[in-house]
């Protein structure tokens, strides 16, 4: 995945002072790392959001100061927002450096089909939505993809231990903790599935063959 670009500027507005900034479409950042002094930043709120649209929490950002000449590596660590109004509140970026690795959470994503779910009686739990994982910098995946084919029936499901990754990249999680499985749909949710289709047959116009008229 190609480098994000961000520019950010010092930040001399702290403490609850900061919600002057948002309301000039400024959002607070805040910059620390390993072995790094702390910086308090702030960014242009457009491009920020711009910015976590695209990089998420797994790809390497460019982000540029306007005091240093030479930019700086960073991840997304967390963010907070104001969810009634969607306004962003603040960024947490995290320095990485490209020889010493880092652990953090990547996305799981479910891909291919899974034959168990054929039969209406049956059901897929996502149980995990991330995996924790530690690696260099360059090595990081935008998303972890795990194929669900191999559930053919109920009761089975596709554990930590069974993801395979670049051996580069060490898994944190506990082995046995499941990702996804396949269970019963309850007795009840499955009657009403099938009444609902029964209607649906039932309540569908009949076509009348070309050449042919129902009589009156």
């Amino acid at each position: 995945m190609d480098r994000v670009e961000l520019t950010a500027t010092s930040r001399e507005i702290l403490g609850k002072r900061v919600k002057h900034l948002r309301r000039q479409g400024i959002t607070p950042v805040h910059l620390f790392g390993h072995s790094i002094k702390s910086l308090a930043l702030q960014c242009d709120n457009r491009e920020l959001e711009g910015v976590l649209g695209q990089a998420g929490h797994t790809a390497l950002i460019t982000l540029k100061l306007d005091n240093e000449k030479k930019p700086r590596t960073v991840v997304v660590r967390d963010f907070d927002r104001d969810w009634r109004r969607g306004e962003l509140l603040h960024v947490d970026f995290y320095q990485v450096r490209m020889t010493e690795k880092i652990k953090l959470e990547v996305p799981i994503v479910l891909v291919g089909e899974a034959p168990a779910l054929k039969s209406k009686a049956h059901m897929l739990a996502h149980e995990l939505e991330t995996l924790t994982v530690e690696c260099f910098p360059g090595k990081i995946p935008a998303g972890i993809e795990v194929d669900i084919g191999s559930l053919v029936g109920p009761d089975q499901a596709i554990r930590v231990k069974d993801v395979v990754l670049d051996k580069d990249i060490a898994v944190l999680n506990e082995p046995e903790l499941v990702i996804a499985k396949i269970s019963w749909r309850p007795a009840e949710k499955v009657a009403e599935e099938v009444t609902e289709a029964a209607e649906e047959a039932i309540e569908a116009p009949t076509e009348v063959a070309p050449g042919k008229e129902q009589s009156e």
